[in-house]
């Protein structure tokens, strides 16, 4: 006996009462078509594809490939207005269950999408800004953009602007159009770009790691199929999610209801509150994009890294001392091991103690606590991540070094030098010199880092890993200063 009759009989009756709702002919047919299947298999007429099979015969065939695949697809996604027929996602989750199989890299995998996604919304908002809108309204029906949808889409920007681009990335609609759109209305790249990388991410990682940890739990997944729970509950859900959104499209009054139980809920008024308020104020929500897109950005760096560490020395490190061991010289590299003291610890507090003392003079305060927090959060996590990687250091050093060896701390500590530029010229100096500050300070952090390599002191992705933490963490107490001074402001007023 087929264990799933009950499912079959359930399947009937489903259609049944679809069948008297009026959803449409499309709506309706494939409901019938989705309930057709489940009754021919729950009465045993037909057996459902081992799905285990099918997922490793993709990722097998697949394999590396899928980089280039799920690159160039996250590309298109919006850099050939390609999102509008085909959802970006469904190539995403296909990679990431390869990367759950084990044949490719879920940390290289989120790093390609996310960086083709922003270079595919960079493409389409460059086209933006050189074709303008009048290009869609000619072309545009034939990529399925209509008036109406143009419309639409400008709409969310003159609502909420920035905050378009960040959660407009998982509305599909928007997604497609959205950074063209941003380009034709002549949106700063400045003010674009951070909410691009930032959302872009989110996005990118999100379905990654959806393919990645349904891989991993795919025999779970199948006892729960085995039993017939999942394809019945999954079909509920899809009814359900149809006839909400049909009714929710069609029926004014229970959209009214749908929209006053939202503005009821606790839950909502959290979410929407922030996201509200950081649209509101501009300038807010833009440091705040920027400092976010950073921290995202650093942590994967020194997260990627660090898992990519192990017992043989990576490709580019050992390209790096190549390059650094043919321009070694006993002489210069008396002057670079001075030079790179500029990174230690107690040299990089000094600077950060003494810009502190002097944000506090100029009433800004929080500023300076901000820094002083940042930079001993960032003594502590080196440690920490030195202890956890255990990654020893180089061979043939031409310093005194002492430790492990990822991350670098002097490379982390320098960023303490771009921080410290940045409270400065937050003073209102003049422009050349706010520019000539955070080059200088740039430069000086470049240098530290690359002494570190020069004198072979650390690995090229140590370097890389330190820089990327400091970063990570100055970012995240920034935007947690940038919360609670904006916060001060709007109640003192």
């Amino acid at each position: 006996m087929h264990p799933f009759p009950l499912a079959g009989a359930i399947g009937l009756a489903v259609f049944l009462v679809v069948r008297r709702q009026h959803l449409g002919r499309t709506t309706l047919a494939i409901g019938a078509v989705a309930v057709a299947a489940l009754a021919l298999w729950g009465f045993g007429v037909v057996e459902p594809p081992n799905l285990t099979k099918l997922i490793e015969d993709v990722g097998t065939r697949l394999g590396k490939w899928s980089y280039l695949l799920v690159g160039a697809l996250a590309f298109l996604e919006t850099g050939a207005f390609v999102g509008l027929v085909a959802p970006g996602e469904s190539a995403i989750l296909i990679g990431g269950v390869v990367a759950g199989q084990g044949q490719i890299s879920i940390y290289v995998l989120i790093g390609i999408v996310w960086a083709c996604a922003v270079a595919g919304d960079l493409t389409s908002y460059t086209l933006g800004r050189r074709l303008g809108r009048g290009f869609l309204e000619r072309h545009g029906p034939r990529l399925k953009i209509t008036e109406e949808r143009l419309q639409y889409v400008e709409g969310f920007f003159a609502r909420r602007g920035g905050i378009t681009i960040l959660i407009g990335r998982f509305i599909g609609l928007v997604r497609a159009i959205a950074p063209f759109i941003a380009g034709a209305s002549k949106m700063p790249l400045r003010t674009f770009l951070p909410y691009d990388i930032l959302g872009a991410g989110l996005w990118g990682s999100l379905f990654c790691l959806l393919g990645y940890f349904f891989w991993q739990s795919l025999d779970k997944v199948e006892s729960y199929i085995g039993k017939g729970a999942a394809a019945f509950s999954g079909l509920v859900v899809i009814g359900l999610a149809i006839w909400f959104a049909v009714r929710y499209h069609r029926d004014d009054e229970f959209r009214a209801k749908v929209q006053q139980r939202l503005e009821r809920s606790p839950a909502w008024k959290r979410v929407r509150g922030p996201l509200t308020f950081a649209a509101d104020h501009a300038t807010f929500g833009l440091e705040l994009a920027t400092l976010l897109s950073l921290a995202a950005v650093g942590s994967y760096l020194f997260f990627g890294l660090a898992s990519l560490i192990g017992p043989s020395t990576l490709r580019l490190d050992q390209d790096a001392f190549d390059v650094a061991d043919t321009l070694y010289m006993p002489a210069l590299g008396s002057v670079i091991r001075v030079a790179t003291d500029l990174g230690s610890y107690p040299v990089t507090a000094a600077v950060v103690l003494a810009t502190a003392i002097w944000a506090a003079r100029h009433r800004r305060a929080l500023e300076g606590a901000a820094i002083v927090l940042a930079h001993a959060l960032t003594y502590v996590a080196v440690h920490i991540a030195k202890d956890a990687t255990d990654r020893p250091r180089p061979s043939g050093q031409h310093s005194h070094t002492e430790g492990l060896a990822y991350p670098s701390g002097h490379a982390a500590y320098s960023i303490a030098y771009i921080a410290c530029a940045i409270v400065l010229t937050r003073a209102g100096h003049h422009w050349a010199t706010r520019a000539a500050l955070v080059t200088i300070a740039i430069a000086a952090a470049a240098a530290v880092a690359a002494s570190r390599v020069y004198l072979r002191a650390h690995y090229l992705s140590d370097v890389i890993g330190g820089l990327a933490l400091a970063t990570a963490i100055y970012a995240l107490v920034g935007a947690v200063a940038l919360v609670i001074g904006t916060v001060r402001k709007t109640e003192g007023r």
